[in-house]
């Protein structure tokens, strides 16, 4: 093992898996996203149809349910292009010998900020149905 491939530095292929490891993990996390988006949304429908079905009143809308739906589903799709975005730019840093230039954590406090406040939408939007 030369000097260029010793763990830790850019030429070591652990390196470049690590990198693709949390590729991975983001596109893990962004179809989660998406698919608990998709399962929030038909839920709501389901029980604006149930409601349908159960009363002679007619029900105007399915609620909150189908945005908060659409919302994580859109999360889901910026993650997974995120990801493929920031992999890219990572490994051709990584190609050049740069390591710290190719990762800002802007992303993940913008997502991590648009779940919380989605979170909260649906607490409240729960607690106003008690």
């Amino acid at each position: 093992m030369n000097k260029e491939d010793s763990p830790g530095s850019p030429a070591d292929p652990r390196t470049y898996l690590a990198v693709e490891r949390t590729f991975l993990a983001w596109l893990r996390t962004g179809v989660a996203l998406m698919g608990f988006g998709f399962v929030i949304a038909r839920f709501g429908l389901f029980l604006h149809e149930l409601a349908l079905e159960k009363s002679a009143v007619k029900v105007s809308e399915p609620g909150f349910s189908i945005p908060a739906g659409i919302a994580l589903i859109a999360i889901g799709i910026v993650v997974s292009v995120a990801a493929a975005v920031r992999y890219h730019r990572y490994l051709r840093a990584l190609d050049r010998g740069e390591t710290r230039t190719a990762f800002d954590t802007g992303l993940a406090y913008l997502i991590a900020g648009l779940m919380a406040l989605i979170g909260i939408a649906v607490v409240i939007y729960l607690a106003a149905l008690l």
